[in-house]
């Protein structure tokens, strides 16, 4: 067997545009695929992608074949859906854009062979409306799937069929989760839905529904393709397979890697991204996108996947690192984020709609030289209190990770604003 170690970026190449479907049949592509409708039931299929261990690659590292199996009836007809998130408007994160503009068919074999583990035959493509390049490259890829009965009516001369949709969002932060996402393709107000039900059992139009993030996905027809064992092979720890690490800030070579689950912090940093930028020093840094709590250059040899990241302090997230450096000020690279969290609030509870604005204007205030020691304890406050447990849905939650730990860490440059303007 062919030993790739690399299965998300093996098609990529810096010297051609972007990946064809003759360059990506040449690879091994939509083989997968032909495994699975030729060869393996729906829940076969399932159970290859459960025993490989993908967790969802999105942030919250839920397992991809656990979560289908999850699907109520597969064995009876029934409308259901499958839909890959590509709302990327993380902080931070570009993964999934390269993903999509480099080699869009990969995304699509994923998502037929998901689409029919779980028997939809309506498939949904929910990308960011901002990625213009992706959206032409998928529309383009699509045509050329569809031209070689890869998806549409007996995919392949089987009896399972699928129609894709392409539909691009309107540019909200908050269609990054799943219910909200779902309402907006319903046409609804983009805001999330009260759990359970979960979209399982009842998500698009009330019908069971799955959405996968597009990294998840694109993992997918390799499994397939390669066998659970070499998937099982590539990861250094407990989580299983590759993932797109990336690294941005003052760093001498921002970007994107594909690497082991697992990969120490220290790697990405100073192998791959080159190190700090000359006349800068490491400060701290955000492990998975801007909704994550900071660590510090202590950390650096902390292994990139969800148990080790967690126990550290934060969470895996995304997998994209920001980086913070001894120039940057983290009281004012926290309210940058903060005014983002802010502004993408779908305002649907009020602890997310009226909490982020006032940590907003408390940061400005201390960043202004009106701040108050006494408003550090009334941040932290905010952060418990927009913590998880007392917002409808994560954005809240999330958006207060990197302030509730910046007071912990960086206390001392709050305090130097306001001690410095009292004196």
């Amino acid at each position: 067997m062919e030993n790739v170690t690399k299965p998300l970026t093996k098609n990529i190449n810096p010297d051609r545009v972007f990946t064809t479907l003759a360059d990506y049949e040449c690879s091994g592509g939509y083989q997968g695929l032909r495994k699975a409708v030729k060869e393996l039931q729906p829940k076969d299929v399932q159970q290859w992608v459960k025993d490989s261990g993908l967790k969802g690659r999105g942030g919250a590292g839920f397992g991809t074949g656990l979560k289908w199996s999850m699907v109520p009836g597969i064995d009876t007809p029934q409308t259901r859906y499958m839909i890959a998130n590509a709302d990327e408007m993380e902080p931070g994160t570009f993964k999934d854009r390269m993903l999509m503009e480099q080699d869009p068919h990969q995304l699509i074999e994923g998502l037929i062979i998901a689409s029919y583990a779980i028997q939809a035959n309506i498939a949904y493509i929910f990308l960011r409306g901002e990625y213009h390049l992706a959206r032409q490259r998928l529309e383009n890829a699509l045509q050329e799937a569809r031209a070689k009965s890869y998806w549409g009516e007996h995919i392949l001369d089987s009896e399972f069929s699928l129609d894709i949709i392409l539909h691009t969002g309107a540019g909200r932060y908050i269609c990054g989760e799943e219910t909200a996402l779902i309402n907006a393709l319903e046409g609804k107000r983009a805001t999330p839905r009260a759990k359970p039900p979960y979209p399982l059992v009842s998500g698009l139009w009330g019908k069971p529904t799955v959405v996968n993030n597009v990294e998840t996905l694109c993992n997918v027809p390799h499994i397939l393709n390669y066998g659970v064992d070499w998937y099982l092979g590539l990861g250094h720890g407990a989580d299983k397979g590759t993932k797109l690490f990336g690294a941005s800030g003052r760093v001498k070579r921002p970007g994107l890697w594909e690497l082991p689950m697992g990969t120490p912090i220290r790697e990405i940093i100073e192998e791959h991204a080159g190190g700090i930028k000359d006349g800068y020093k490491l400060r701290g840094f955000l492990p998975g996108g801007a909704s994550t709590d900071f660590l510090l250059p202590e950390h650096l040899d902390v292994a990139m996947d969800y148990e080790a990241i967690t126990k550290a302090g934060s969470r895996l997230g995304t997998g994209t690192l920001i980086v913070l450096d001894d120039k940057t000020c983290p009281v004012q690279m926290v309210l940058n984020l903060e005014q983002f969290f802010a502004q993408e609030s779908c305002g649907w509870c009020t602890p997310c709609r009226d909490g982020l604005p006032w940590t907003v204007s408390l940061l400005k205030d201390i960043i202004a030289g009106k701040g108050r020691l006494e408003d550090l304890d009334t941040l932290a406050g905010l952060t418990r209190m927009l913590g998880p447990g007392n917002t409808f849905c994560a954005l809240a939650p999330g958006a207060v990770e990197p302030l509730q730990s910046a007071l912990k860490y960086f206390r001392e440059d709050f305090e130097r604003y306001i001690v410095k303007e009292a004196a």
